[in-house]
């Protein structure tokens, strides 16, 4: 998945989560939208800032070696979240 796709995708969560909480009428479900869509959103900046990265000094052997590892946390915080999110189902 490219890494515009993935900002995407991350938008249109942050917009759906952001909805439900302000759209909530019980105080818990609202918070715990809340709690989702800040949750997207700072997946989605940690996204923007390293593909900023990459467009500006992607070609440097020991940045593209430390965005790997960042994409890598990324990755493993997004599986954690939807770990978290299935036991809630």
């Amino acid at each position: 998945m490219s890494i515009e796709t993935q900002i995407e995708t991350c938008s249109e969560h942050y917009k759906i989560w952001k909805n439900k909480a302000l759209f909530s009428n019980d105080l818990y479900e609202a918070r715990k939208a809340i709690d989702r869509a800040f949750f997207w959103m700072e997946l989605r900046s940690a996204f923007i800032f390293l593909h900023t990265i990459e467009q500006t000094n992607g070609q440097d052997k020991k940045v593209k070696q430390s965005l790997i590892q960042a994409k890598m946390n990324l990755s493993r915080k997004l599986s954690e979240y939807m770990k978290e999110t299935l036991k809630g189902i």
